[in-house]
């Protein structure tokens, strides 16, 4: 029952500094249960799909102490249970990675089938693919997925597609198989690195992550550790488009560049400067903004996740741009939300064709996905008066801080109660 009100017209001015990854912080937090140790995770964001999965390592008997706002030690010696419960997986999508991190360690588990934002069909197929080749027997009855085996034993798994969500799953479930994994046709996505990263320092050998072929060679068992998440190149990118479709100067902290280039590269096409640092990088505009082609595709190429941010930028270039969405069916539903701002926006099936207009005018609108929602943010920043951003939920599922950060920065945000309670005190 809450909504953003934006009053926008004003260029963003400042610092602002990225948070912890959530699309590594929600695989990583599964991968704790197979170090049945203590482990300490610093940088987590402090977003709602991070207090699901610290929910979910709870009630399966985790033990989670606090040690400050984006800092947790989780003990997962004593874990007991093997089915996330329903209504918790349901609020996510990255609640699968349950199943292969339970499935390590305990030879079974049980997950609804994901939840989060509603993208197009997630098919799983290719995450069960790899349990079966491990020697796990999957059932999927009334919405929920079981997976068992007696013992789970390294096998040769050649993706049909590349999927994130699968290859993380890959590794997971393989760590402590008899023997080695190899796994083909992987994702090369931060997050998929990341991950790799933290098994290893929990003693796993996983070699290969960022390449499309990876090798685990199965150990008996692991550790806890200490590990901190790399920032978000998704926040990165979100605020550094922010800063030039406002026409202003913002210098983003906790990045690392490297992973930002696809978003890097297609700003400075479009006539925006950016200045990149060991870890920071600093946006600016002055001029217009010039049309672009974009094409979403798997890490290397430009990020499925920014797409929606990119197409709010591109309704203002001077001339046509398109935008080829190859990686989800449902990615452009925001447009719908454009066209009330006066954009110039025509659909046929995953392509965008986006006719520059002046501006942007204001109107009220929805948060219809994670991206589309802070889309739907950068576009009340842009537009001259106020607009008013429903369903917000979305947005706060992977955006720390939204409103202070953008506060921060000179935007005119405030998040706004519409409970009944609140609206009768208001009047």
């Amino acid at each position: 029952m809450e909504k953003f009100v934006i009053t926008g017209g004003k260029p963003l001015h400042g610092e602002v500094t990225i948070s912890g990854a959530k699309n590594a912080a929600v695989g990583i937090l599964p991968a704790t249960i197979l170090a049945a140790d203590v482990c300490v995770i610093e940088n987590l964001p402090d977003i709602s799909d991070v207090a699901v999965s610290l929910k979910i390592l709870s009630v399966l008997g985790a033990q989670i102490k606090m040690l400050n706002r984006n800092t947790y030690e989780i003990d997962t010696t004593h874990l007991t249970g093997t089915n996330v419960p329903d209504d918790l997986s349901r609020q996510m999508r990255a609640s699968y990675y349950f199943l292969g991190a339970l499935l390590s360690r305990f030879g079974k588990a049980q997950v609804a089938m994901p939840g989060g934002c509603n993208l197009g069909p997630r098919p799983i197929d290719q995450h069960l693919k790899v349990f079966s080749a491990l020697g796990a027997e999957d059932s999927v009855d009334y919405g929920m997925i079981t997976v068992r085996a007696k013992e789970l034993n390294g096998a040769h798994i050649f993706f049909d597609k590349v999927s994130v969500g699968a290859t993380m799953n890959g590794m997971l479930s393989a760590v402590m198989a008899k023997g080695q994994t190899i796994l083909e046709n992987c994702a090369k996505e931060p997050h998929v690195v990341d991950l790799a990263n933290f098994l290893n320092m929990c003693g796993a050998d996983v070699r290969g992550a960022g390449t499309d072929v990876i090798k685990v060679r199965g150990v008996e068992k692991m550790h806890g550790c200490t590990y901190s998440i790399i920032p978000d190149q998704i926040e990165a990118g979100s605020y550094m488009v922010a800063a030039a479709a406002t026409g202003g100067d913002v210098l983003v902290k906790n990045v690392t560049p490297k992973h930002l280039e696809p978003i890097t590269a297609k700003l400075r096409r479009a006539g925006v400067e950016v200045e990149e640092f060991d870890d920071a990088v600093r946006v600016r505009r002055t001029g217009d903004l010039l049309p672009l082609k974009i094409n979403t595709m798997p890490h290397p190429g430009f990020p499925t996740d920014m797409q929606p941010l990119m197409g709010v930028l591109l309704s203002v270039a001077k001339g046509t741009s398109t935008i080829t969405e190859s990686v989800w069916d449902n990615r452009f539903r925001y447009v719908d939300e454009l066209r009330k701002m006066g954009a110039n926006v025509q659909v046929d099936g995953q392509v965008a064709v986006f006719e520059g207009v002046d501006k942007l005018t204001p109107a009220p609108l929805r948060a219809l996905d994670l991206r589309a929602g802070a889309a739907m943010v950068v576009a009340g920043l842009m537009a001259d008066g106020t607009s008013e951003i429903e369903e917000i939920g979305h947005i706060e599922r992977g955006y720390e801080n939204i409103v202070e950060k953008l506060q921060a920065l000179g935007a005119d945000i405030k998040k706004v109660d519409r409970t009944p309670a609140a609206l009768e005190q208001a009047l």
